[in-house]
């Protein structure tokens, strides 16, 4: 057993864990009474409540502390799950440049547009000429939505990346499918259904507050060009949710 491990009340997975769950507990305890960190008090030491009504809030603040950190952190490592892969793909956009990446996804699209067109001619292979252009149009989706994911990224600081970069990223990863199936019926069934169901749910749990839901009901019928508009919706607060994970993940364990 190493040093670290004796000393430090275990290492690797549980010891990190350990050391994020006091670092979040001492900051939330720290926004209303004085050296809770630990960090930079050698000399004062932490601060420990003495009267009875400074021992009531004391012990108050930090269970109610403990209850949200049993919502924060499993935030916190899915925050740290998208900005290790998040810290990939901008290592790439930062090596190939804006122009580099969006020039792949442009080849990478339209190869499979040029092969989905090739099929759709030979005898063996029957692709109407619809599905070809939905490919078509996926591809141009997916390549703007690429671009402009890479330019907010980098063009902008961290609040730019949470509030654009991680939306255009969720739609060129949404809307291409989307936009195919709506031309190829043999896709409803995995693209549309789903999606239709998913709105659904979304009607009747999320957005029922204030009359939302009929609202949503009464003015749009979830059919045909729709269903894009729907997922450039869902793109927008789902990139939000995790550029936000993200951001506290950057909080609770500072990227090097």
């Amino acid at each position: 057993m190493s040093t670290r491990s004796r000393s430090g009340g275990g290492g690797g997975f549980v010891g990190a864990v350990s050391a994020d769950i006091r670092r979040l507990h001492g900051a939330w305890m720290e926004l209303v009474f004085p050296r809770q960190r630990g960090r930079g008090h050698s000399v004062m030491g932490k601060w420990e409540p003495e009267t009875l009504p400074q021992k009531i809030s004391y012990h108050g603040w930090s269970a109610l502390g403990t209850v949200g950190l049993l919502v924060l952190y499993p935030l916190t490592v899915l925050g740290l799950a998208t900005r290790y892969y998040a810290a990939k793909l901008d290592s790439t956009r930062t090596r190939l440049g804006i122009v580099g990446v969006t020039g792949i996804a442009l080849l990478g699209w339209g190869l499979l547009t040029v092969a989905w067109g090739a099929m759709s001619y030979m005898e063996q292979v029957d692709i109407p000429l619809n599905s070809v252009l939905a490919v078509a149009a996926a591809s141009g989706v997916a390549t703007v939505s690429t671009a402009l994911a890479a330019t907010t990224s980098k063009a902008g600081g961290r609040a730019t990346t949470v509030v654009l970069a991680y939306p255009f990223a969720m739609t060129a990863l949404f809307l291409p499918p989307v936009v195919a199936a709506l031309v190829t019926p043999s896709l409803h069934p995995y693209v549309l259904d789903p999606s239709y169901d998913l709105a659904v749910w979304v009607l009747d749990n999320v957005l029922f507050v204030g009359g939302l839901n009929d609202y949503f009901r009464g003015a749009f019928t979830l059919e045909g060009a729709a269903y894009a508009g729907m997922w450039v919706g869902l793109s927008f607060p789902v990139g939000w949710f995790l550029g936000s994970v993200v951001a506290l993940a950057n909080l609770v364990r500072p990227s090097q």
